[in-house]
């Protein structure tokens, strides 16, 4: 409910503002230690993405009522947006988007770790579980860079808004596509602010999206072997879908203005 996502808020918000806030029947303040705040916003960013790589990667809808308190707090404390990227950037870094090369030298087990996956006693997690994370961390980065806390007061710029969004997308497309996370990614990314880069872009957009279908989808295609194809054949009908129609559909779950008045 709205309501509730605004008590939420205002917790995080007061409890940044050096305000006492009552948590498990006591009281707390960031002022009680010399690196109290340094301490709540490095835990905060980590919570965040820790929100994305769990519970957005089951519940895709949750993306947004996450996004929307992080975005409103990014506003009023820049310091837990900075954070909230470097835990981001290290935990996924194809939200760079950047691609990790194996150097000389470097163990496969720390190549592994520096691609995203998690590894425990030298296992690595299966693919899926892998590409799920991801996902979940890419639909919570798309969500932010769209939304604005409805209670702030709007004068500034989002503080990592869409042009962001649209700096990621060129960014992805000329990089060289991996198999399965490249076709994963921008599905993701699409689904969740296709629909507002469309808005804000226009014509520059359109081109972008026939880019990726003439020229891109081939690229991915060429390095995806058929055991692969279940996130490449999604992209391409939800390309075509969207090509035919001259729209990109809205995402499930976007927050409504209904939505604030429960």
């Amino acid at each position: 409910a709205g309501s509730k996502l605004r008590e939420v808020f205002d917790k995080i918000n007061n409890l940044l503002s050096g305000k006492p806030v009552q948590t498990e029947g006591q009281a707390v303040s960031v002022t009680q230690h010399p690196q109290g705040l340094e301490f709540v916003c490095y835990k905060l960013a980590e919570k965040f993405v820790k929100h994305g790589e769990g519970e957005v990667s089951f519940h895709h809808d949750s993306a947004f009522p996450i996004a929307v308190v992080l975005s409103g707090i990014w506003e009023l404390h820049p310091r837990v947006g900075d954070i909230f990227l470097a835990h981001l950037h290290k935990k996924c870094p194809y939200s760079v988007p950047f691609y990790p090369a194996r150097k000389e030298g470097t163990s496969m087990e720390e190549y592994q770790r520096m691609l995203g996956y998690e590894v425990h006693d030298s296992k690595v997690e299966e693919q899926d579980h892998f590409l799920k994370r991801m996902s979940g961390m890419i639909r919570l980065y798309a969500a932010i860079i769209q939304l604005r806390w409805p209670y702030g007061n709007k004068q500034g710029a989002h503080p990592h808004g869409l042009s962001y969004g649209w700096r990621w997308l060129a960014q992805m497309l000329n990089l060289e596509p991996l198999a399965d996370v490249t076709a994963m990614l921008l599905l993701d990314f699409l689904e969740v602010c296709g629909n507002a880069l469309m808005k804000q872009y226009g014509i520059q957009f359109w081109k972008t999206m026939f880019f990726i279908q003439k020229s891109y989808i081939p690229r991915i295609e060429a390095v995806t072997s058929s055991g692969q194809m279940g996130c490449l054949s999604r992209l391409k009908n939800f390309m075509q879908k969207c090509l035919q129609a001259e729209e990109i559909p809205l995402p499930k779950g976007i927050l409504t203005p209904s939505f604030w008045r429960t």
